[in-house]
């Protein structure tokens, strides 16, 4: 994603926010306010998070100081958003616009305060960071640790019971439905989260747990528990996951094509 793709992700935006404005003109106020009035996209981010993140004592207008500054620590926020945004448009057949997961899916907005919190924390701002963890936390029901390093081109899907831990990895091109865990094991401390390679499929349920690696376009199975390393391009499936069989695409996140036979590897 460059400022050139970043740039028609936002043109298109804009564009289906007015259209929408026009076919349904009782939400124009939401379309106008969150989108057509601003300048960019990470302007109009800020100020959808900002509303959704807050609280009687901690107003739009405050997260939205709050996360402006974070913006400014990482100015690539906007680029990693677009990616995300295109991820699921292009993945999820229930999402026929660019605008519907920017205004209301819980797993774009989860990850995005994620990014915000992310540039706070590599930042040394920390309880900046956790505070909107734990906004995140209560208001999408998506608990990512800002510790955690996560690329571009995202799906989380539905959103709703996700966990990556302090010292998770994800590369780009992840896609992950509802009830998956990145999370540790015992109290050992430097690395005690999953590493995920580029890809990469997770089913609903999924866990992982501990410092496993899982290699690159592997496909693991809803409901499955991961507790030794995965190789690249296989699916792994069970409680505890063992490989049986190929992942079917090279990259499955892409394809999220989560039924597979049980022919061997």
């Amino acid at each position: 994603m460059n400022r050139q793709q970043a740039s028609r992700i936002w043109t298109t935006l804009r564009a289906e926010a007015l259209q929408r404005s026009i076919d349904e003109p009782v939400l124009a106020s939401l379309y106008h306010g969150s989108v057509l009035r601003h300048a960019s996209l990470e302007s109009a981010l800020v100020a959808v998070l900002a509303v959704r993140l807050s609280t009687d004592m901690l107003t739009p207008m405050l997260f939205g100081e709050i996360l402006g500054e974070a913006a400014a620590l990482d100015t690539a926020i906007g680029l990693a958003a677009c990616a995300d945004l295109l991820a699921h448009r292009r993945r999820d057949p229930a999402c026929d616009a660019l605008v519907l997961p920017f205004l209301s899916f819980k797993g774009f907005h989860a990850l995005q305060t994620y990014r915000f919190a992310h540039a706070f924390w590599v930042n040394g701002r920390f309880w900046l960071a956790s505070l909107l963890q734990s906004r995140a936390s209560v208001c999408f029901g998506v608990d990512i640790h800002p510790a955690a390093v996560i690329g571009r081109g995202i799906m989380i899907d539905h959103g709703t019971g996700i966990v990556i831990g302090e010292t998770s990895g994800v590369g780009d091109d992840v896609s992950m439905l509802h009830g998956v865990t990145l999370g540790g094991s015992g109290l050992t401390s430097g690395q005690r989260h999953p590493i995920v390679g580029n890809g990469v499929l997770f089913g609903a349920g999924a866990k992982a747990l501990g410092p496993v690696n899982i290699g690159e376009g592997a496909r693991i199975g809803a409901g499955s528990v991961v507790l030794d390393d995965v190789p690249p391009h296989v699916t792994a499936a069970g409680v505890p996951a063992r490989v049986v069989g190929k992942a079917g695409a090279p990259a499955p996140a892409l394809e999220m094509d989560q039924c597979f036979g049980n022919a061997p590897p």
